[in-house]
């Protein structure tokens, strides 16, 4: 069930992540409650992770400027930290990554995430440090209302997602919100 005021806790957290699209619709989706998707600041956002996405996934750094693996850890970094909320040291994302936001992420330092991953970030998604995540990972902020009236007015809420220092996930797990209502 959706949050029906705004939570003060995650409008906190969410003040101190880089990228945030701030709204009135913004601050209801990260509060749980229902928002409109549709919402100008929010769709333009979701473009914007859409394009950082597409260039994400398919750069490569040219053999002309000699490329190692450290070269592209660092270059990946810089470019994570171009759209999500954080990011700590020596983390390395492999593609394809896909989001919906992006500021809504926060990883801590050393995380590593295998090919595919998958965040739906309309809630705050917090990850510790020392975190790995095998292929085809799924990280889900995302529901809707189970009656259908929501759904065909596109109005759609998040919970948060929060994974812990030092887990490992393994291939192909899907993460949903959890929460005290649940």
């Amino acid at each position: 069930m959706a949050a029906t005021e705004k939570n003060q806790v995650e409008l906190t957290q969410a003040k101190q992540l880089n990228h945030v699209p701030w709204s009135e619709e913004y601050e209801k989706m990260i509060s749980g409650m229902l928002y409109d998707s549709h919402d100008p600041s929010l769709a333009a956002a979701r473009f914007k992770a859409r394009a950082w996405a597409h260039d994400y996934n398919t750069y490569f750094p040219p053999a002309s400027s000699n490329p190692n693996f450290d070269s592209l850890a660092a270059e990946r970094l810089e470019r994570l930290r171009a759209i999500l909320g954080h990011v700590g040291e020596e983390s390395f994302i492999e593609p394809p990554f896909r989001i919906d936001y992006g500021c809504n992420i926060s990883i801590g330092n050393r995380f590593y995430a295998n090919f595919n991953l998958t965040i739906l970030d309309c809630s705050l998604v917090t990850i510790g440090e020392r975190v790995m995540l095998g292929p085809n990972v799924s990280i889900f902020a995302a529901t809707h209302e189970t009656e259908v009236e929501s759904r065909r007015q596109d109005i759609e809420y998040g919970r948060p997602v929060v994974i812990g220092d030092d887990c490992w996930i393994g291939g192909h797990v899907v993460i949903l919100p959890g929460g005290d209502d649940w």
